[in-house]
């Protein structure tokens, strides 16, 4: 039998609330071992928790720059974990330790390539070695469960650029973050439903997707 699509569901199929589950991961050798402190998960959390207006939790992981090593941390977030979201931040640069994007497409059922493409715009910005990032993003399905998962750039002001988006001076939109997107494609995989501060990052859903807010 089919699990019923979260969200059409005032709760989830297994008991849990209507809540976001999100794999964070930040790759790093160094920050694994030690030699510095890792700033990618502090960021990532720090700036989710101001976006999101509705129930989420996360995973953490800190590993190791190794192929194998990333892609077994993505499947077990996916499969055994039941994240509806994965966040990555490292390892997708040109150095041949940088196997982040490699990893990812290896458990991938799907590309989503627009992602990769609005984030290096949004970083092309900044500074033209954008054109040297490799993030990419893909679904992974897992039986009747599937995920979104999206390679970030390593440096906390360029991962909340990224998902954030670009302003101009008086703080009207000037090029869309990623993550305006992200609500309605975890919609599309039968994920739950996610509200945003649009003073952060407005969702975009077409109007027959949309609800009333929470109460």
């Amino acid at each position: 039998m089919t699990k019923p699509e979260r969200n059409d569901q005032p709760g989830l199929a297994d008991g849990r609330e209507d809540e976001l589950v999100i794999g964070l991961v930040s790759i790093s050798d160094r920050a694994t071992a030690g030699v510095y402190e890792d700033k990618g998960l502090p960021s990532l959390k720090e700036w989710l928790g101001n976006a999101l207006k509705s129930p989420w939790r996360a995973e953490e992981r800190l590993i190791h720059d190794d192929a194998a090593t990333i892609s077994a941390t993505l499947t077990a977030l996916v499969d055994g974990l039941h994240c509806d979201l994965v966040l990555t931040t490292g390892g997708t640069g040109p150095a041949r330790r940088d196997v982040t994007p490699e990893a990812t497409l290896a458990v991938a059922t799907k590309e989503m390539p627009g992602f990769g493409e609005q984030m290096r715009q949004i970083s092309l910005n900044f500074v033209p070695t954008a054109i040297l990032s490799r993030q990419v993003a893909v679904i992974r399905e897992s039986g009747d469960h599937a995920a979104l998962i999206i390679n970030l750039p390593g440096q906390p002001k360029s991962i909340r650029e990224t998902l954030e988006g670009l302003r101009d001076e008086s703080g009207a939109v000037k090029v869309p973050g990623i993550f305006a997107a992200v609500p309605y494609c975890i919609d599309l995989i039968g994920g739950p439903y996610i509200e945003t501060d649009p003073a952060v990052v407005a969702a975009f859903r077409p109007k027959s997707a949309q609800r009333a807010p929470r109460a």
